[in-house]
């Protein structure tokens, strides 16, 4: 393991760093790593960003966007990057099998790994963690690690605080979620003063939507949402041929989920949709009731207790029943 005075002692020098984040990134992913980034140059490092796969077109306004590295786009450079690295810095996630092929180069590489994520039950392989699964988001995390950890609170500027409130926004719900504390608002206030413009922030990821997003939006709202009243929840279910049709990419999914929660009375919501690979899962639930425990249970996935994912090598109609069939179990919570 790495300890902290280790750490600052490498950090003292400028290192050849690489960053990453998960799968399919999400404001917290980006913004967490571009906002560590921005951190990272003005002490003078060597750093780039890699991303295991592409990410949402509302997030690629971001500070140093154009530095990003997408590994399926690049993999013998990243890969270079990689095995040059003497620092590799893991955000929001905490199981390699979270960035797909590029979990193994970066297991086998020679650098330092250095954890920074709020998921439950990490895996071993990381030689410095900055772990807490009470933060709201991995770009709470990293603001904790700069100004707290690594007392760099001067170093703050308007790029970073732009990154890490876009990330801190998009996991917290828009600070609505229980996991947005007072003490996230303080520091959401903090990058305000530093310079993020909150309200332009919001407008850029939220108020940013393509034609065809919004006409599948409908689509799943008026066609595919199913409420299940005995159980208190609600089903979007989107098949391989709608995606086509729509000529969905990726960020046109992310968010539908929440407007099947909104629905008066639920507590769990499921956004079920059949990749070219598998099917995917994505729920919600409101209060105590338990989304991760379903998904690490029955669908190979895990999470939070109110945000999780799973997969399901079954079609998408049995996938479906599969769900449905699981519900009895959990009556008693759902209708509390």
């Amino acid at each position: 393991m790495l300890s902290l005075p280790e750490l600052q002692s490498l950090l003292a020098t400028p290192q050849q760093i690489v960053i990453t984040t998960h799968h399919k990134p999400d404001g917290d992913a980006m913004g967490s790593s571009l906002g560590l980034y921005a951190y990272l140059i003005q002490k003078g490092h060597h750093v780039k960003v890699i991303t295991p796969t592409d990410y949402p077109y509302f997030l690629h306004w971001l500070p140093n966007n154009s530095d990003v590295i997408i590994y399926t786009e690049a993999k013998e450079h990243a890969e270079k990057l990689v095995s040059e690295a003497s620092l590799v810095f893991c955000l929001d996630f905490n199981t390699l099998s979270r960035i797909n092929e590029l979990g193994e180069v970066i297991r086998s590489a020679s650098a330092y790994k250095v954890m920074i994520d709020h998921h439950l039950d990490p895996e071993d392989f990381d030689d410095y963690r900055h772990w807490n699964i009470n933060a709201c988001a991995a770009a709470q995390l990293v603001y904790d690690f700069i100004v707290n950890v690594l007392q760099d609170g001067a170093l703050m500027n308007k790029d970073i605080a732009t990154c890490l409130y876009t990330g801190i926004m998009t996991d917290s719900g828009s600070f609505r979620f229980p996991s947005a504390t007072s003490a996230v608002y303080r520091i959401g206030a903090d990058l305000i003063d530093a310079g993020a413009e909150h309200w332009r922030i919001h407008q850029l990821v939220y108020d940013n939507a393509t034609e065809n997003r919004l006409r599948f939006l409908g689509n799943c709202l008026t066609n595919k949402l199913e409420i299940l009243r005995e159980y208190n929840t609600a089903i979007i279910t989107v098949t391989a041929e709608e995606l086509k049709r729509f000529e969905i990419v990726t960020g046109d999914t992310e968010g539908i989920v929440n407007y099947a929660l909104s629905v008066n009375g639920i507590r769990l919501a499921a956004f079920i949709i059949e990749r070219t690979d598998k099917v995917k899962l994505s729920l919600r639930s409101t209060g105590d009731f338990p989304a991760n425990e379903i998904c690490n249970k029955y669908f190979s996935g895990g999470g939070h207790r109110n945000a999780a994912g799973g997969v399901s090598d079954m079609n998408l109609e049995d996938t479906v029943a599969h769900f449905k069939a699981i519900l009895p179990e959990y009556k008693t919570q759902l209708l509390q």
